[in-house]
């Protein structure tokens, strides 16, 4: 299963969230026991939703939409997220494709 699925208001990933990395980044691609996710790592604590706030931070950034657009719709609390980003699915997909492995 891919890490994304596009559906008619946008994009909906699953994520893998490392807080307190050295760095904010996305990591790639990683296999979980659920199917493929997007392994983010950002530099804040778990600490009241400020990890959730920088992960949608940076797929704003990446996705060019706003942090408005992008909701955690599981996992608030956990590593592994869900995360809807609204808008047109297309084009979020074709920017999502750049973490797949051909």
């Amino acid at each position: 299963m891919a890490f994304f699925e596009a559906d008619k208001d946008g994009l909906v990933i699953a994520a893998r969230v490392s807080p307190k990395a050295s760095r904010t980044a996305i990591l790639g691609v990683m296999p979980t026991p659920d199917g493929e996710a997007l392994k983010i790592a950002v530099t804040v604590p778990p600490d009241r939703g400020e990890a959730n706030a920088a992960v949608i931070a940076l797929l704003a950034k990446i996705f060019g939409v706003a942090k408005s657009s992008i909701e955690v719709i599981a996992g608030e609390t956990d590593r592994r997220k869900r995360l809807r980003i609204a808008g047109d699915p297309a084009a979020l997909a074709a920017i999502a494709r750049q973490w797949v492995k051909v």
